[in-house]
């Protein structure tokens, strides 16, 4: 009689079956994910952020006025999608106003205006303001360039991106900046004023606006001629 006798595979055997397994089965998953079009990788992927979801559209009536007040339709500059978009208001202005003193109310309007909160319908399109609430106008020192705005804090030390809300709401402004240029704006102390310019790269980039603007030397006054003796 023949006896038969079953032979066991060695251990170190199976696990290398084992691991040629595994190495087939890999290397057919890479196949199908080439097959797809698809490159496998082994390293994160940075796609970038998310896609927006704000519309930034403005809603109807945005630009209602305030009764009792004379108005005077202009653009403020709103924060949307990282960016500053213009947005159609109706300042109220006192009709009874000194001429001179007129830069200065037109800037105090503009400030209430972009630190006013934002009705339902903006918030919801993605419309935002970082003006501080009690940021005020004053007006100019003597022998400050004529255009000059002064303001309760130095522009330098607002955030970037209320600065740039500021400058470009300022700029749209034909009662502040009568003519094409920078907008030249002070703080409450001695220090001479200084300009800054709406850009595309300001509108597209509000928070990397430079914070300290080109400074604008004080206009000197002209001395009194002598008297003739």
């Amino acid at each position: 009689m023949t006896t038969t006798r079953r032979r066991t595979a060695e251990p170190g055997t199976a696990r290398r079956g084992a691991t040629a397994a595994v190495a087939v089965l890999g290397l057919l998953s890479l196949g199908l994910l080439s097959g797809c079009g698809i490159r496998a990788t082994t390293v994160p992927v940075d796609v970038g952020p998310a896609p927006s979801r704000v519309s930034c559209k403005t809603p109807a009536g945005a630009a209602a006025g305030t009764g009792g007040m004379q108005g005077v339709r202009t653009t403020v500059e709103l924060v949307c999608g990282a960016q500053l978009v213009g947005v159609q208001r109706v300042v109220p202005v006192p009709e009874k106003r000194p001429a001179r003193d007129l830069a200065v109310l037109v800037t105090q309007a503009l400030l209430e205006v972009l630190q006013r909160e934002l009705s339902a319908e903006e918030r919801e399109a993605g419309f935002t303001t970082e003006v501080p609430a009690l940021l005020t106008a004053s007006a100019p020192r003597p022998g400050d360039p004529e255009g000059t705005v002064r303001l309760s804090r130095k522009p330098e030390d607002l955030p970037p991106v209320a600065l740039s809300q500021l400058v470009c709401t300022l700029a749209e402004s034909d009662a502040v900046s009568a003519k094409p240029g920078p907008v030249v704006l002070g703080g409450p102390d001695a220090d001479p004023p200084r300009a800054w310019e709406c850009t595309d790269a300001v509108r597209s980039r509000p928070e990397a606006v430079p914070t300290l603007g080109d400074v604008v030397r004080p206009t000197a006054t002209p001395a009194p001629s002598p008297s003739a003796s």
